[in-house]
């Protein structure tokens, strides 16, 4: 199965494809959708979406993960960031893709086995988890496939459950 993971953002958005066959998790591709943060918030909304769109048409995932937000103290930050989620989530409804949204704290304890790991600690485990040899830059495509990674994981331990 073909999952694509997102770490939603206005100016980054990280993502990442994974495919699981046979017990065995190959990462595909992974990076970052760049936005230029002098452009109007329409503008760059539309390319998100474009690029997510060229994603899944490229790539063809059947599940998508996507970071929940995790509200900080800037308000307009988090606002332009909730904006970028739902052009995200709907691109992939009209893809017809299943997608599932996990909190950081999921996605951390999932590959990492701890709900408070770190950014790095996070980074070495997708690199070991992937045989990398450095780990995946920049932060934010390094979020989108612990994102993916989280995802396979427990549908993985939901298949274990229903046998």
């Amino acid at each position: 199965m073909r999952i694509i993971g997102i770490d939603p953002g206005t100016a980054t958005t990280g993502y990442s494809i994974i495919e699981t066959k046979n017990g065995e998790t190959t990462l595909i591709d992974y990076g970052c959708i760049l936005t230029d943060k002098s452009l109007p918030q329409e503008k760059r909304l539309h390319q998100i979406s474009s690029d997510i769109s060229e994603l899944v048409s490229k790539y063809k995932p059947k599940r998508a993960s996507i970071e929940k937000l995790f509200f900080n103290k800037n308000v307009k930050t988090a606002m332009k960031v909730s904006e970028a989620r739902g052009v995200i989530l709907q691109k992939l409804y009209e893809a017809g893709i299943d997608s599932h949204e996990y909190t950081p704290l999921e996605i951390k304890s999932s590959v990492c086995g701890h709900a408070r790991a770190d950014k790095r600690m996070v980074q070495d485990m997708i690199k070991l988890i992937f045989k990398l040899k450095s780990i995946p830059r920049p932060d934010d495509a390094a979020d989108a496939i612990a994102a993916a990674v989280c995802l396979s994981n427990s549908l993985a331990l939901e298949s274990k459950i229903n046998e």
